[in-house]
């Protein structure tokens, strides 16, 4: 498909293509129709237009033989796809035009579309951001994850504490999707293995189907589209007539239900055996199910599985699909017919590893009786790896050690390279969770820093600002941001701050509007807009913001006078359902909430606002509207981070620590242009040696003393005073994230925040400098980088 070619469609064509999916594809007249059937008829009608160019690109593929990109995600989030489309496809005015000839307004059709459940938060849409770029730049791909019928969980507040139901995304028709019933791979667990001839036999104990379902994704102007393919899990036999006809209908189901618990769930609750062994389960389905794709289609194109590194290169999205490795070895050895030796040094040169963290309780680790029973040949295979690992290193690090199997070291060992996602946090992956490794194999660790979709997260969730950068530097930096740079000279100009200005008041004002018929809270736009948003971990410190929040608020009740700057502090994110510390700061922000929002002597100058369910599309209403990005991790733990991306890029300065992509971002946007404090990495690592570090910093601060007095004589849980004993234990005891030894760095910093902002036209420039610099954090830039130097791959269109 030409690159000129894009697919046309005016507002008249589009509506009636919307009204014959009405009739033909939801069975209903204009009459009696729903805001349901008006947004799947608007969806079906735009997903007609994606399949040319997703056959186009295709086809292309096909005939210049090129290699493909793999990329393996236990997440994908992929959010509301409607406005994603239509933008990406041009029509978007087409669309809400047709609308509005059709009675409906575009708006209200667009929202009543579900968030696909499909991931957690960075991780998931961090790939979800690649996907847009790899078909932005024309780069052969898939996607391969898990089709989640309940994802995550749907968060609601329940007297502040968080309580999760059952999210119900897919309760309705997907609509961008085409399920391939033709596309099913048999997935096996349990059982024995023999040997029969030499060779190794597996005999499965049990075995389900993975069954595909595409979803074309398509790329800026339509010039391409890739396919994310997700597997739902299915039973080898749906129904045991036998057993129902005896009348043992609940056994007659079993096979059903068994198979769908696999896909049914992101990230089940792993404190129990059970959970354990449904997540190793979900692991290993997905990454068998998606190689076992991989060599069929080589195959099909009449390809040697010997030159397979030439036609195929995996990316390992953390460690969830690292059993991957094992899988392929299996394959090419006990299927295939490959030698063992051969067949590890054939799966390493396709797949490379992309390492998240710092945490080496976040590098999966197994009990080696619950893999080797669920995962038997595995297990084996891996122990032939860790032996031809001794061999060529002389190392004696293993990945079956002490009674684990170590998924972290196993990915390493079985990729050809591994990345880290942010300067700072490949420098420390070498040198702390990787570092016998990297001595080991010198030079396989390389560094590929985050980048985020300008598409989503500027030009389709910001149109204020989008539209002001067009108007000031012209079109094209949607798929060249560091075109951005261009808005550098007209910062200077009055008229300019006053337009970029107006932009954020807009979306703060649409974020109140907001909030105010979804929760019934009233915030002040005028006031300053603090965002804290991310998975809620103790790393991320949202323990440090509520305990600043609270000793701001004493020291407005103490000189209710005061030049105080009116602040409006906005928490969002889940916690992980067994992860019972994050759970407890989350229903301590929603009772310090309860009692300052009260406060009258106080409510006008702070609010602390925690909406439940915080997903992508909430987050598209937040990043526009936010004035100060919280970016407070210790330093050292965070990997990269996004968010961080996400907020400077649509003019919010950070506050924050040199951890993770702040470290660049403050060397991108410019060191005055970000609110620095606490302890570095080196630093953090040194504190932590001294004895009594914690209690030392409390009794030195007298703010901090007395916050945390207050939470223990129950000021915000008068009703029950022990309820944080455990937090306030934790910081004064074993401190871990040093919480308490990076409070007052915090807290004055946050008042070099309020003058700055009582200053419009300082803070304007602040923020306006925070979106010039933010050009090189495009994934399209990243993208670039995984393609020249991790998977040797380009576009078949590249000239």
């Amino acid at each position: 498909m030409p690159r000129d070619a894009i697919p046309q469609i005016d507002a008249a064509a589009l509506k009636a293509s919307i009204s014959t999916h009405l009739k033909t594809s939801l069975g209903k007249d204009a009459a009696h129709a729903s805001t349901y059937d008006w947004r799947m008829s608007l969806s079906l009608a735009m997903r007609d237009l994606v399949v040319d160019p997703w056959f186009a690109a295709t086809r292309d593929t096909y005939e210049a033989k090129a290699k493909r990109v793999y990329y393996l995600s236990m997440e994908f989030l992929i959010g509301r796809l409607i406005e994603d489309v239509a933008i990406n496809l041009g029509v978007e005015e087409a669309a809400r035009t047709a609308l509005t000839d059709l009675g409906q307004d575009y708006q209200r059709v667009v929202a009543n579309e579900p968030d696909a459940a499909l991931g957690n938060g960075g991780l998931g849409r961090l790939a979800a951001c690649f996907l847009d770029s790899l078909s932005t730049l024309a780069i052969p791909a898939y996607g391969y994850g898990i089709r989640y019928e309940h994802g995550l969980f749907e968060q609601r507040f329940e007297n502040g504490v968080q309580i999760e139901t059952a999210e119900t995304w897919l309760s309705q028709r997907h609509a961008w999707e085409f399920e391939r019933p033709e596309v099913t791979y048999p997935i096996h667990f349990g059982g024995y293995v023999s040997e029969s001839e030499g060779k190794a036999v597996w005999h499965p104990g049990e075995s389900v189907l993975a069954s595909a379902y595409d979803t074309p994704i398509i790329g800026w102007q339509a010039q391409w589209a890739n396919t994310l393919r997700l597997w739902a899990a299915k039973p080898l036999t749906l129904f045991d007539l036998e057993s129902f006809n005896r009348g043992d209908y609940l056994a007659a189901n079993a096979p059903e239900s068994l198979a769908r618990t696999i896909s049914r769930v992101l990230y089940p609750d792993d404190t129990t055996d059970e959970g354990k062994e449904l997540r190793l389960k979900q692991e290993y389905f997905f990454s068998a199910a998606s190689v076992q794709d991989v060599l069929r289609r080589l195959l099909s194109e009449g390809h040697a599985l010997d030159d397979l590194a030439d036609h195929v290169a995996i990316q390992l999205n953390d460690t969830h699909p690292a059993i991957a490795g094992p899988e392929l070895v299996r394959l090419l050895a006990d299927i295939h017919g490959m030698p063992m030796d051969r067949a590890i040094a054939t799966a390493r040169a396709c797949l490379g590893f992309t390492n998240h963290t710092l945490l080496p309780e976040a590098l999966e680790r197994w009990p080696e009786g619950l893999f080797a029973r669920i995962l038997p040949r595995h297990h084996r295979i891996i122990e032939l790896i860790q032996d031809a690992h001794a061999k060529e290193t002389g190392s004696d690090i293993r990945i079956i050690d002490h009674g684990e199997v170590k998924m972290g070291e196993l990915a390493f060992i079985m990729a050809h390279t591994i990345n880290g996602v942010s300067a700072l946090h490949t420098e420390l992956v070498k040198e702390t969770v990787f570092a016998d490794l990297n001595t080991a194999y010198p030079g396989r660790i390389i560094n590929q820093t985050n980048g985020i979709t300008p598409r989503r997260w500027l030009y389709t969730c910001n149109k204020p600002l989008g539209d002001l950068i067009t108007e000031t530097i012209g079109d094209g930096w949607q798929d060249d941001l560091e075109r951005l740079g261009g808005l550098r000279p007209h910062i200077d100009d009055a008229g300019f701050r006053a337009q970029f200005r107006a932009a954020k008041l807009s979306n703060k004002h649409r974020l109140a509007a907001w909030l105010k018929t979804r929760d019934d809270v009233t915030i002040d736009p005028e006031a300053m807009f603090d965002v804290q948003i991310k998975r809620v971990h103790e790393y991320k410190r949202q323990l440090l913001n509520i305990l600043e929040t609270i000793a701001l608020w004493n020291d407005i009740c103490d000189s209710p006078n005061g030049d105080w700057t009116p602040r409006v502090k906005l928490f969002g994110g889940k916690a992980a359902p067994g992860y019972a510390m994050a759970k407890s700061i989350i229903h301590l922000i929603n009772d310090v909430a309860a009692t300052i929002n009260s406060d009258p002597r106080t409510r006008d100058l702070l609010q602390v606002v925690y909406p439940e369910n915080y997903n992508v599309s909430m987050a598209e209403l937040l990043i526009p509207a936010s004035d100060l990005s919280e970016q407070i991790s210790t330093a050292g733990k965070e990997a990269s981070g996004t968010g961080n991306m996400k907020l400077s890029l649509n003019g919010s300065p950070t506050i924050g620590t040199l951890d993770g992509a702040n470290v660049e971002i403050r060397e991108q946007v410019g060191h005055e242009n970000f609110f620095l404090f606490g302890l570095t990495a080196q630093e953090v690592e040194a504190r932590r040696r001294e004895h009594g570090f914690s209690r030392r910093a409390i009794e030195e601060s007298p703010r901090l003393t007395r916050v945390l007095g207050q939470i223990a004589s129950g000021v915000f849980s008068q009703s029950d005073r022990e309820r944080y004993a455990g937090i306030l234990h934790m910081l004064y005891e074993q401190d871990f994230f040093l919480v308490t030894c990076d409070f007052d760095a915090y807290f004055t910093a946050q008042r070099a925040v309020d003058q700055a902002y009582r200053n419009a036209d300082r803070w304007t420039r602040l923020a306006a400098n925070n979106t010039a610099g933010m050009g090189w954090f495009s994934s399209d830039r990243t993208i670039r980088g995984y393609a020249n130097e991790i998977w040797k791959v380009a576009s078949p269109r590249a000239t």
